[in-house]
């Protein structure tokens, strides 16, 4: 494989690390006074399940969000804290790239008229899933530095 500037697998962790700052960039706008004491976050995806074209996703929504909305916006935002720390650093690199693209699916379902929000997410879902089949974490990252997941 021939590249310009860096080496093939360092590409691949430059693309791993910039998913990690837009991780941490989603992370970091988000309000978390909002979404952890007046539940905007689940209040708002709440309504966008329910008005949702496909009715399983509003029965999911009810079922497994909608009785927990406290735990479920700390899940929500720490997930996307713990992966971009974990996609910038490299650390648990593949565990990290799965659950973002669970995550950027879920997404992607939840908000699938939204043609903005599928672009993002298409587009992170697509980098996890090339980061992960060509091991990102194989250069400039904890895991290769203590040799996980070799």
């Amino acid at each position: 494989m021939q590249t310009i500037w860096l080496s093939g697998a360092e590409w691949l962790a430059v693309l791993r690390v910039g998913l990690g700052l837009w991780w941490l960039e989603s992370w970091r706008h988000k309000d978390k006074k909002g979404w952890f004491e007046r539940g905007t976050g689940i209040a708002w995806a709440a309504d966008v399940a329910g008005k949702h074209r496909w009715p399983v996703v509003g029965k999911g929504f009810d079922r497994i969000v909608a009785p927990r909305p406290k735990v479920m916006a700390h899940v929500v935002v720490y997930a996307e804290l713990a992966l971009g720390l974990g996609l910038v650093t490299g650390f648990l690199t593949p565990v990290a790239l799965a659950a973002g693209l669970l995550l950027n699916l879920l997404y992607l379902v939840l908000m699938i008229h939204d043609w903005a929000e599928q672009g993002q997410n298409a587009m992170m879902a697509l980098i996890s899933l090339v980061a992960l089949f060509a091991m990102s974490w194989q250069t400039w990252s904890l895991d290769a530095a203590i040799g996980l997941f070799r």
